[in-house]
């Protein structure tokens, strides 16, 4: 027996650098290619298309994933601007997420003061045209060493429509199109460089419409009955039950129509509510009495009520197994340090923000990588539709710095830095260390075994999945004005 050891031993250095070497060409073509990601990533940040209308958006990544070999399969789920692009086959599956939805009312230049490209227009607030690109870089940098190498296995990208709110990837969760998958990867841009996983929230969501009956609100105002009234009626009763609810829920709102004149008793009127929580029932309780508020408003006012579930999302599953492998790669792949213009750039931007007095370093939160934690508390804050991904498949993702430190998600700060160099630097972190870990799940079985055996661990027995959202079909015009 030590005959044969030995030699299999004096192997493993020689397996090393061969591993290291196919890492170097992963990275090097990636850098290599880096303006012309950035210039994909320009061309969707200026679509900035809201969720399901991303048709250009979409477009141009599955143009790109055709030219590179892949077999793209378009408006999937019943979305049309979803799809799978497929390369290689056989076991093992990784996924790989794409997202490239823009949010409403965040139009921006890429310059460091606020003003917008259209007034009222869309903008990258959280950098999904970055998400989108950096996501396809790894693919493809990942197909390039499957296909030099003639390597078994499947690399697949999912082209993931409306995470802000719309839940694509649940319908494409619903249909099965994970089933086969022995591990997803994502990320997501952000302030700083981290692999560590917090547990987002639960989310649920829906447009409640009141109907009333319109009259002269001065001549006749007997005759109407105010819808606008009852949705201010149900938003006041929603705000009464913020203190009886448990703590870390979290209850917004807007309302998207409540009339055309001052002068006129609006017949029609509509709010849009969002629910959250860290745990899935508490949101499913706190919904029940939302909707009766909404009941109770309609009875009140002497309007009817009716309303559509948009979204709903499980909170986040962490998987330690594949976290620990992207936090390896990350750490290999480090941060980046800031050009003298970057620099005066993001000074100018941190000089916009609300508050001065807690404003980051910039050279650690872009030079450096953030300690890794596995947070499985109450602790959450953001909600998405990924999450419904890691309950049914091993999942793990990353942030990176693309947007100045300090800055808020969601905000027309963020919009510019998606633009700029500063976004572009953080996206390619993050397609080196997708591409990267995607390289090490292909070369150790073992890992996706760990992975799967912990899901089923967090899963608990009982586990069946069921959509937060039930079984409507997807909402593609809830963006549509």
């Amino acid at each position: 027996m030590r005959k044969l050891i030995i030699p299999l031993l004096s192997c493993l250095p020689v397996l090393a650098v061969a591993q290291n070497n196919d890492k170097q060409a992963i990275t090097t073509y990636l850098d290599k290619q880096s303006a012309t990601y950035a210039d994909i990533s320009k061309k969707i940040w200026g679509y900035a298309e809201v969720g399901y209308q991303e048709e250009k958006s979409a477009a141009l990544l599955e143009s790109v994933l055709e030219k590179e070999g892949f077999t793209v399969k378009k408006g999937i789920a019943g979305i049309p601007t979803a799809f799978v692009a497929t390369y290689g086959s056989g076991q093992p599956v990784i996924g790989i997420l794409a997202e490239y939805d823009a949010l409403p009312g965040l139009s921006q230049t890429d310059e460091p003061q606020q003003h917008a490209i259209e007034e009222g227009g869309a903008g990258h607030g959280c950098g999904h045209n970055l998400f989108g690109t950096a996501s396809v870089a790894a693919a493809v940098g990942v197909k390039n060493w499957l296909k030099e190498h003639n390597g078994k296995g499947t690399i697949r990208v999912y082209g993931c429509p409306a995470e802000e709110g719309g839940s694509g990837k649940v319908y494409m969760v619903r249909a099965g199109l994970f089933n086969d998958v022995n591990a997803v990867l994502h990320w997501h841009p952000g302030n700083d460089n981290s692999a560590a996983t917090y547990p987002w929230m639960s989310n649920k969501n829906a447009k409640f419409r009141f109907y009333g009956a319109a009259s002269h609100a001065s001549g006749a105002p007997e005759k109407g009955r105010s819808a606008l009234d009852a949705v201010e009626a149900m938003d006041f009763m929603v705000n009464m039950m913020r203190e009886h609810v448990p703590d870390h829920t979290r209850i917004h709102y807007v309302i998207t129509k409540g009339g055309e004149a001052p002068n006129v008793v609006p017949a029609f009127a509509e709010v849009y509510y969002y629910v959250r929580h860290p745990d899935m029932q508490v949101v499913k309780d706190v919904w029940e009495r939302l909707v009766k508020a909404a009941e109770g408003a309609a009875l009140g006012t002497g309007t009817t009520m009716k309303y559509e579930v948009i979204g709903g999302v499980y909170n986040m599953l962490p998987n330690e197994a594949l976290s620990r492998i992207m936090d390896t790669n990350l750490r290999q792949v480090g941060g980046y340090t800031y050009t003298s213009e970057e620099r005066a750039f993001a000074k100018k931007i941190q000089s916009t923000l609300v508050d001065q007095s807690k404003l980051p370093d910039i050279d650690k939160a872009t030079g450096t990588v953030q300690p890794f934690v596995i947070e499985t508390g109450i602790r959450g804050g953001a909600s998405s539709d990924v999450a419904d991904v890691s309950w049914v498949t091993p999942t793990a993702g990353i942030s990176t710095a693309t947007f100045v430190p300090g800055s808020s998600g969601h905000s027309w700060q963020n919009v510019a830095a998606a633009s700029t160099s500063i976004g572009t630097k953080g996206m390619m972190i993050a397609a080196k260390t997708i591409a990267l870990t995607a390289y090490d799940l292909f070369n150790d079985p073992a890992v996706l075994t760990t992975a799967k055996e912990e899901l089923k661990t967090r899963q608990g027995p009982a586990f069946k999945y069921e959509a937060m959202l039930g079984n409507r079909e997807p909402a593609l015009d809830y963006r549509k004005k």
